[in-house]
């Protein structure tokens, strides 16, 4: 590849208050340390928020036990809408984020010391555990093992993949494969699954594809970021809606995925010519508090919205005005560990 993807940045979740969802988000989940929060317009977005230039709070809270974070994002100029009709597994969409833990059993005990809707830990068609749990907002989340850490392993830790439902998986794979670098077939499987009963949809025969990248990523977060997966899921229900249809992205629920990259304006190039253009580009740096950096959007085969940010400047500590310009660093380089550890200075309880 011309352009490096260092991993998923974050996850776009759409609530109805900041406050009190980051707050959950920190108790179970550990997402407590801010990369930036700023409210301001969104006016490059206009195709999907109805024309019209909308205004909203947000946060990037991270988990530096790894993996990516969480872009929180509450609408502020309107009341944010959810679906009409529940999301079920396999409809069009981000149906679930990935997140990391040691133990699927120590994270069931630590979810349900919270009073949180988990479902037991069960094995996959790959034989490791795995659970869901649904936020108090109604999105579902796979807490999944992983041996990939940045610092001292949190109960459960940070993003490390998504579920999404395809209406083609077929269709949907070059995508994933080609342009994202997901190149590893872990598993390609068809039928009704144990550890998916729980979930609306769930007790349903599906096809999954569990993708993995059969290199290590590289880059300057990519250690923080670690290994990903993405899994597609399609089920027998052609008629189901998007997830997201009808709707304004910063809507409730899984707005996009974001992955950290480097080198924009070859990645444009490539997705382009594997028919997923940009539909979104701020083409210079747009700065998001004191953080900035360059940002794209494109669609997969079925609508869903995919984030690329290639980061340009990044707050460290902003009581002693530290900061990091990105533009100055070799692509490839991953930052020191001790560097990136300077953002828990401004850890949020």
């Amino acid at each position: 590849m011309s352009y490096i993807i260092s991993g998923i940045q974050q996850i776009g979740v759409g609530v109805a208050d900041l406050s009190s969802a980051w707050q959950w988000y920190r108790k179970a989940f550990s997402m407590d340390v801010p990369v930036f929060q700023e409210a301001a317009e969104a006016p490059l977005m206009v195709r999907y928020t109805g024309g019209e230039v909308q205004s909203r709070n947000a946060v990037l809270a991270m988990n530096l036990s790894g993996g990516g974070g969480f872009e929180i994002w509450q609408y502020t100029s309107r009341t944010p809408t959810a679906a009409v009709d529940p999301s079920r597994l396999g409809d069009p969409g981000i149906f679930a984020a990935v997140l990391k833990t040691r133990s699927a059993r120590e994270a069931y005990d630590h979810l349900l010391a919270l009073g949180a809707e988990a479902s037991r830990p069960t094995p996959g068609p790959d034989g490791a555990e795995r659970l869901f749990v649904t936020d108090p907002f109604g999105n579902v989340f796979q807490i999944a093992p992983s041996p990939d850490w940045f610092g001292a392993p949190a109960v459960i830790g940070g993003v490390s993949g998504a579920i999404i439902g395809c209406t083609d998986i077929d269709r949907a794979l070059p995508l994933y494969r080609d342009v994202l670098g997901y190149d590893a077939v872990l598993y390609d499987e068809r039928g009704t699954f144990a550890d998916l009963a729980s979930l609306r949809g769930g007790a349903g025969e599906v096809r999954r594809v569990l993708l993995g990248h059969s290199e290590p990523r590289v880059g300057p977060f990519s250690e923080l970021m670690g290994s990903t997966t993405v899994e597609l899921v399609q089920s027998g229900d052609a008629g189901r809606p998007a997830i997201f249809a009808g709707r304004y992205w910063g809507d409730l629920g899984f707005i996009h995925l974001c992955f950290d990259v480097r080198g924009m304006n070859e990645l444009a190039a490539r997705s382009a010519q594997a028919g997923h253009a940009f539909t979104v580009d701020s083409a210079g740096t747009f700065d998001m508090g004191d953080a900035g950096g360059r940002f794209s959007y494109l669609e997969d085969a079925d609508g869903t919205l995919i984030e690329f940010v290639e980061t340009h400047k990044l707050p460290i500590f902003k009581p002693l005005g530290l900061g990091l310009n990105l533009t100055r660093r070799p692509a490839e380089r991953a930052l020191p560990r001790w560097m990136i550890r300077l953002l828990g200075l401004a850890r949020v309880k």
